[in-house]
């Protein structure tokens, strides 16, 4: 059976700011998709927002094919 080394302090603090900023990037895609669909969209933004927050990267290419009116 192989051992198991864990983390040392520096690996762990790595992987802690990494997910936090995973976390951050994530609620900045929600919260602009949310405005965003308020000013640029003929559909509810909260809807948008919700399928940006269960699916982030699918979410947001839908919103952009789909969600977003034509407007040039």
């Amino acid at each position: 059976m192989p051992s198991m080394i864990p983390l040392q302090a520096g690996e762990a603090a790595f992987v802690l700011l990494f997910g936090l900023l995973l976390f951050a990037i994530g609620i900045a895609l929600i919260v602009w998709t949310y405005n965003d669909a308020q000013k640029n969209s003929s559909h509810p933004a909260f809807l948008w927002a919700i399928v940006v927050f269960l699916a982030p990267l699918l979410g947001l290419v839908l919103y952009f094919l789909l969600g977003r009116d034509q407007t040039y």
